[in-house]
């Protein structure tokens, strides 16, 4: 009888053995995990998130001080435009870098929609001020041209060209060390607060480009509220157009194990990497507040709640689109500002034609969705129906049309102009527009369906009028 139970036993603890936890940690051996990229894979397993500290609260501003005093800064440049720099955002973070016993100097040069031009001027500025930190108080304009600035300083003996992305520049990884950069964010749209982008204008080729690396994010946005009570209507408007197509590319954007090449060495992953579970959550709750919001917001100037959830929005977006990236309404858009005419935008006090980043990105809306939403019907209805669409009887082969047909009404209602004809464009553009498009791999590769120069023609006149 002892013998048979000491083979019971025997049994039962070689069957405990065999199914306990095979684990690197618990089992004593390593193999590759199952996840991880097979010799030849061509596509991406694995994101990454990277994300700026957020401080959010009304009122934060006045804290700059300190938290350069806490940093160590001893010399501090604080960035900013010529508009922002007699407003009270920048007197606030002025006041507390006194307060606080930083010693700064002020760029207020920053252009509005910068250019490679503007850029260098920055950077110039940068490098012969040997700062220890940055200060960015304003919009995307500001944030981006300083997070170059910081970068170029960082490493002054780079060409302009190594950290710009592919195909117009060199793309090169970020391996230097850079300085702490505070952002203060002024307007609700870009989320350039959170992200390792800079956009500008490439002179030479009349088209947007710019330099992505998580390296260059910031090392913490303080997103304050008060500031956007600041903000004219329309300015409003077009910063949530921006937040509202960050949160829609972001989430229709390809999935990230569905995004080529597979990256040889991590710090190749680049900043856009394709739609992921993450992201998912940040991009929907942006969704969500704008539909709630952002008619709030533009309508009425001293709607604090409504203002400041699109201030959040704002960063929600930012998290969710800095790391899934956004595809062909942006990719489409950077022509449609590069090569601007004479259009000015109303309530923008700027001296130059200027086609706003957040209307330029948001009238080819319709008809990008509309393009995309084979691929992925189920997203293109959900957000349809987020932003205020009845679905209950919508079919998947609708989904296009129903989201189209929501972003329509969204931007009658809050009076947009009429298509890319009411900024001065005709068909006799699309050419030129479609061939600013092409260097934009970076995102358009990431829409969910592949597009062809005719694709891209069509887009473009279909986005001629809107309604």
């Amino acid at each position: 009888m002892a013998t048979a139970a000491r083979a019971r036993i025997l049994h039962l603890l070689r069957h405990l053995q065999s199914a306990t936890c095979q684990c690197p940690t618990h089992s004593h051996t390593y193999s590759q995990a199952s996840g991880l990229s097979p010799p030849g894979k061509t596509t991406d397993y694995a994101f990454e998130m990277a994300v700026s500290n957020i401080r959010y609260g009304a009122g934060v501003t006045k804290e700059v001080g300190m938290d350069l005093q806490n940093m160590g800064a001893k010399n501090v440049c604080l960035m900013t435009d010529k508009n922002l720099s007699q407003l009270p955002p920048v007197r606030i973070a002025m006041d507390s870098l006194v307060k606080n016993g930083i010693n700064f100097q002020v760029y207020d040069g920053v252009r509005v929609e910068p250019t490679d031009t503007s850029f260098m001027d920055a950077i110039e500025f940068a490098k012969k001020g040997a700062f220890d930190a940055y200060v960015a108080v304003g919009g995307g304009s500001t944030m981006d041209t300083c997070k170059a600035a910081n970068l170029y300083a960082s490493s002054p003996h780079s060409e302009f060209l190594d950290y710009v992305n592919a195909p117009i520049g060199k793309g090169k990884p970020v391996t230097v060390p850079l300085k702490p950069l505070i952002a203060v964010p002024t307007t609700s749209g870009t989320g350039s607060e959170t992200t390792g982008v800079a956009i500008f204008d490439y002179e030479h080729l009349k088209v947007k480009t710019g330099i992505a690396s998580r390296a260059i994010k910031p090392t913490l946005g303080l997103v304050d509220p008060l500031h956007t009570l600041h903000m004219p209507c329309q300015v409003v408007a077009n910063s949530g157009f921006d937040v509202l197509c960050h949160a829609l590319e972001s989430y229709t954007a390809i999935p990230y194990n569905m995004r080529s090449p597979c990256p040889s060495n991590p710090i190749t992953r680049p900043a856009y990497q394709g739609s992921n579970p993450i992201s998912d959550i940040w991009a929907v709750h942006a969704l969500r507040i704008i539909a709630k919001y952002l008619k709030r917001a533009v309508r009425n100037p001293d709607d604090l709640e409504a203002r400041s959830s699109m201030h959040l929005a704002s960063t929600f977006a930012g998290i969710g689109f800095g790391n899934a990236g956004v595809h062909l309404c942006h990719g489409m858009s950077y022509p449609i500002s590069g090569l601007v005419k004479t259009y000015k935008a109303k309530e923008y006090n700027v001296d130059h034609p200027l086609v706003p980043h957040g209307l330029s990105v948001v009238l080819t809306s319709p008809a990008v969705f509309t393009f995309t939403a084979q691929m992925f019907p189920e997203r293109h209805l959900e957000t349809a129906e987020i932003l205020g669409a009845n679905i209950r009887t919508a079919r998947s082969q609708d989904a296009g049309s129903v989201l189209a047909d929501t972003l329509r009404k969204f931007l009658f209602d809050l009076n947009v102009d009429n298509g890319l004809a009411a900024l001065g464009y005709s068909k006799d553009d699309i050419p030129s527009l479609v061939k600013g498009t092409l260097p934009q791999e970076r995102v358009t590769k990431l829409a969910p369906r592949p597009q062809s120069e005719e694709d891209l023609s069509a887009l473009f006149e279909a986005s001629m009028k809107l309604y």
